[in-house]
């Protein structure tokens, strides 16, 4: 069997450096000056959610403000005369085994502006739960 080759240096030996990319108080390697990023630019004013990607991250992002907790999932999203409204999954209550955790279903209603008008719990439930047909 051959022996393993040594791992190369990414670094070019120190005397093949340019004497310029040294600091002259230090010796070590010159830090190079990071690339100037152009001056950020005001954000444009709200002019409301325009698509439903925009409607569920304005919908859970408030969502998870309000309660304090992270949604996991929207289950449907849906435009009305005045915005949109969701139907936000979130974990109320972690149990082992994850099976039993309790989550609760949020109905969320986001004005055009995509900021959020009411909530509501409507239903509370095992995360190992099936829907049986009505």
């Amino acid at each position: 069997m051959a022996a393993a080759e040594p791992a190369r240096s990414r670094r070019p030996p120190a005397d093949q450096e340019d004497a310029q990319d040294r600091d002259a108080r230090t010796g070590r390697p010159a830090r190079k000056a990071a690339a100037r990023k152009p001056p950020a630019r005001k954000a444009p004013a709200r002019r409301g959610v325009t698509g439903t990607a925009a409607a569920m991250r304005a919908a859970v992002e408030q969502l998870a403000q309000l309660l304090g907790r992270v949604p996991e999932s929207v289950s449907s999203l849906r435009p009305t005369e005045d915005g949109w409204e969701a139907q936000v999954e979130v974990l109320e209550l972690e149990r082992i085994p994850d099976t039993t955790s309790i989550l609760a279903s949020y109905k969320v209603a986001i004005d055009k502006e995509g900021e959020l008008i009411s909530y509501e719990r409507t239903r509370r439930y095992s995360r190992g739960m099936i829907d049986r047909p009505t």
